[in-house]
């Protein structure tokens, strides 16, 4: 998975949070585009849009953007330097067994997830379906666990820099408020070609490319029955990155068996799901 955009009401606000709280490091600000990430690797963009007015919880759109760390103690140092800098936004956590995971809410209402995957030795599938759960995950006692003392301390920096030594992270996946279950399989099981890893019936789907626990994820459970989304606050758009200049041309190839309206201009791909989330697919190589 690339970048997740988001559009943004007070960029200065939201820029704080990804960078001091998050704990990404701010790559580039120019004007009204602000992107975050760690190393060369974009996480987040947040493009301001003030004149934009927020969406309805009810609406489909983004359900959160899931940042995948590469150590415990770099997910630790996050963990304590959101609670530290912005209390009030943790949300929840859960060891969901291939994943210890900690939710929040950003200062607009994105939802974030922070994790760590445990190795894929100990992931379980049956039949092509991954073991998920939803176990209880004390965060005082992870952060016992997990976070060091010079982690701790380069969490309690004004910015992101020290912490970003800690380790790399990058977009894990990305998980989706849709209308209906059907439809969201039909376009990106079907469609697009992901392969359904889980499902929970007609209220959240999970689907994945390589055998991943999954990259995408739908569900229904705030935002049932919803239509195509307006132009509002929220998700911009969602990036999937491809191996190589052969893949993207076989997936436009399929979109136009679909008959999906795309737009290629050379490098990317681009189109929207069924409820205009915009969905931009470009190659690696």
């Amino acid at each position: 998975m690339g970048a997740v955009t988001l559009r943004v009401g007070d960029l200065d606000a939201m820029i704080r949070y990804y960078r001091d709280g998050v704990t990404l490091d701010l790559l580039s600000h120019d004007g009204p585009v602000a992107v975050l990430g760690r190393g060369a690797t974009p996480i987040v963009i947040l493009e301001h849009a003030p004149e934009l007015r927020h969406a309805s919880p009810r609406d489909a759109g983004l359900f959160h953007t899931a940042i995948l760390f590469d150590t415990r103690e770099a997910l630790a140092t996050a963990i304590y330097s959101v609670a530290a800098k912005h209390p009030g936004t943790f949300t929840g956590s859960a060891d969901h067994l291939v994943s210890e995971a900690f939710y929040f809410t950003d200062p607009e209402g994105n939802g974030v997830e922070l994790y760590f995957d445990r190795d894929r030795s100990q992931w379980s599938w049956v039949h092509g379906t991954i073991e998920m759960g939803t176990l209880y995950l004390d965060p005082n006692t992870y952060l016992r666990e997990h976070l060091t003392e010079r982690a701790a301390d380069a969490a309690a920096s004004v910015t992101a820099d020290a912490t970003s030594r800690l380790g790399d992270a990058v977009v894990g996946h990305v998980h989706l408020s849709v209308g209906d279950i059907a439809s969201a399989r039909e376009f990106y099981v079907d469609r697009l070609g992901f392969e359904t890893t889980a499902s929970m019936g007609d209220h959240a789907l999970f689907v994945s490319a390589g055998g991943y626990h999954h990259h995408m994820a739908m569900n229904t459970w705030n935002s049932r029955g919803a239509g195509r989304r307006g132009l509002a606050l929220g998700l911009g758009k969602v990036e999937i990155v491809v191996p190589g200049a052969d893949d993207l041309g076989a997936l436009g190839e399929r979109m136009a068996h679909h008959r999906v309206p795309t737009r290629d201009d050379g490098r990317t791909l681009a189109f929207d799901d069924p409820w205009a989330n915009l969905v931009e697919v470009r190659s690696a190589g």
